[in-house]
């Protein structure tokens, strides 16, 4: 089951960054300035707040089953971003990219929930090999847009939906629903709002937010921060330097996984993003220089960034009510990528006046904060019960 769920979450993420990386393409094509060439992910971004936002306040991963909820949302996506290759206009494509987002929403946090449901001792290392996969998709668009440099814009975003579409039928034809997972839960407005009275889900929400901080705005420019070091004109080492940095962390993620469940999740999390928040400060450093530091950077960043992320979800699972795993997990991402909306807007604005080399410096404080936020919950549960 987890073998199959991880594959269905590489298949159907690889929506995610489609678009951003035919970028350079459609900038081209559709004469998009840096504010639009910016939505092209800010886009999904915002579209998956809104989707998670509405699936929590109606329950929906939670009074719905969620392998159904998940090939639908696959099936729309895949609409939605086959679209993409009809559209006239960057309107249009922005557009179309808010409903990806949206559909997304019904795909990364019910996949997490049934992941969850097939763990329970070791839960950490399930989840990790989960976001590991889901790290694997996001990262494909750029490995394809690297090793077939030229390839048709059209053609990247149409293999993108092609394998949502199998993910979806992946879905229901091998994934069954796991014995840890609650009856369906009958609606509750206030469930949403109850994640946040629990002083440990607290915590883990918290440190989730300064991780999410750095994440997506570190995946979404990276390749232009490579491309403007190399001084490359083309964009296939740019990109190749994304798979890299996005790639490298679906071995975090399994890794630090697997660590967690015998060390701690919340002890796990706060070394990985202490390592993250170094290679943000650090990053300014390999600007110019020899392209191998660029990428053992990217290697080493790409690793610590996104290790940490299966814990925050391992963590909120542990602790949420049971019959309300699906709207916690799901509040925990609302915020998140409300946050990384922040982050992806203001890296190119700090670029344009202080230039890209020391842009991510900007990065820092989310994972240190996160660090602090991860500490106190460790703490709490040596002092309550067993280290999450």
């Amino acid at each position: 089951m987890l073998v199959a769920l991880a594959v269905a979450e590489f298949l159907g993420m690889t929506l995610w960054f489609s678009a951003t990386a035919a970028a350079p393409a459609l900038i081209t094509e559709f004469r998009l300035n840096a504010a639009q060439a910016a939505w092209l992910t800010m886009a999904v971004q915002s579209g998956f707040v809104v989707g998670t936002l509405a699936s929590a306040v109606l329950n929906l991963p939670d009074i719905l089953n969620a392998r159904w909820l998940f090939a639908l949302g696959c099936l729309l996506g895949s609409i939605t971003n086959a679209s993409v290759t009809l559209a006239g206009s960057p309107t249009e494509i922005i557009a179309l990219r808010f409903a990806t987002g949206i559909t997304l929403a019904w795909v990364y946090p019910p996949g997490m929930k049934i992941a969850a449901s097939w763990f329970e001792r070791q839960r950490g290392t399930a989840l990790g090999i989960v976001v590991g996969a889901l790290t694997m998709g996001s990262a494909f668009p750029h490995l394809l847009a690297s090793f077939a440099f030229g390839i048709p814009w059209r053609t990247l975003m149409i293999a993108a939906s092609s394998c949502a579409i199998a993910s979806g039928a992946l879905i229901l034809a091998v994934v069954r629903d796991g014995p840890y997972l609650s009856a369906t839960a009958p609606f509750d407005p206030r469930a949403a709002g109850r994640v946040f009275t629990n002083r440990r889900v607290r915590l883990a929400t918290f440190g989730y937010l300064g991780h999410m901080w750095e994440l997506y705005a570190m995946w979404t420019w990276i390749a232009t921060f490579a491309a403007v070091s190399l001084g490359v004109t083309a964009s296939r080492a740019a990109s190749l330097a994304a798979f890299v940095a996005i790639a490298s962390g679906a071995i975090g993620c399994a890794a630090a996984g697997l660590v967690a469940d015998r060390l701690g999740k919340a002890r796990v999390a706060a070394w990985a993003m202490i390592v993250s928040a170094g290679c943000s400060a650090m990053a300014g450093f390999t600007f110019g220089g020899a392209p191998w530091l660029l990428f053992l950077l990217a290697a080493v960043w790409g690793l610590a960034i996104v290790a940490d992320s299966a814990l925050f979800s391992a963590l909120v699972a542990e602790y949420s009510s049971r019959d309300y795993v699906g709207t916690a997990l799901t509040v925990q991402m609302c915020g998140g990528f409300l946050l990384t909306m922040a982050t992806i807007r203001l890296l190119p604005l700090l670029a344009s006046r202080v230039g890209r080399q020391w842009v991510f410096l900007l990065l820092v404080p989310g994972p240190v904060l996160g660090t602090i936020a991860m500490l106190k919950l460790a703490h709490a549960a040596a002092e309550r019960g067993p280290t999450p």
